[in-house]
């Protein structure tokens, strides 16, 4: 004769973990015609509009591709816009003092990683490679070495703007560091 076993859904507290229902999840899917894909990220449907698309990654970005924030604005809106934009992500970027707010791994910020770029050099590069590259690109492009040459001396001031950046991160560095 079979044994009647009882079921783990009976008094307090349920003998089965609470993670573990048996009822069915409710799945939204992407609100794309024929994607199957589950829809966890919301679109507006228009611009200051409550209601949302729910897309799946793919569609998300297929449909943010050619966003453009500044759309139907005249200039100095815009300009007024980006100000604005501006001022309330002031604290974001007071936060890197306190060494809050940083990109990538952690070690860089946004500003640290585009002078890298400029100098060719990868985001763990230490500040003797850093200072070596500097050396190396600023001598092919040095006004003495280059006299006349706009171009040349653009790009000078660009090496030169790109190692500023990155000495002073390395002496905030430092300083935080003793």
């Amino acid at each position: 004769m079979a044994r009647h076993r009882r079921s783990l859904d009976w008094g307090f507290p349920r003998w089965r973990g609470y993670g573990s229902s048996r009822e069915a999840a409710t799945v939204r899917l992407c609100d794309r015609h024929g994607c199957e894909e589950p829809g966890d990220c919301p679109a507006p449907k228009s611009p200051n509009s409550p209601e949302r698309w729910y897309f799946c990654q793919r569609h998300a970005a297929e449909y943010n591709q050619k966003w453009d924030y500044f759309e139907g604005l005249d200039k100095e809106e815009a300009a007024q816009r980006a100000q604005a934009e501006q001022t309330e992500n002031a604290g974001y970027a007071e936060s890197a003092h306190y060494g809050w707010a940083t990109s990538g791994d952690g070690s860089r910020s946004a500003d640290e990683m585009r002078a890298l770029d400029v100098l060719g050099l990868d985001s763990h590069a230490d500040f003797a490679a850093i200072k070596k590259a500097w050396r190396e690109k600023a001598k092919e492009v040095h006004p003495d070495v280059r006299p006349g040459d706009a171009e040349a001396a653009k790009q000078f001031q660009t090496f030169s703007v790109a190692y500023e950046v990155l000495r002073q991160a390395e002496e905030r560095r430092e300083w935080r560091g003793s």
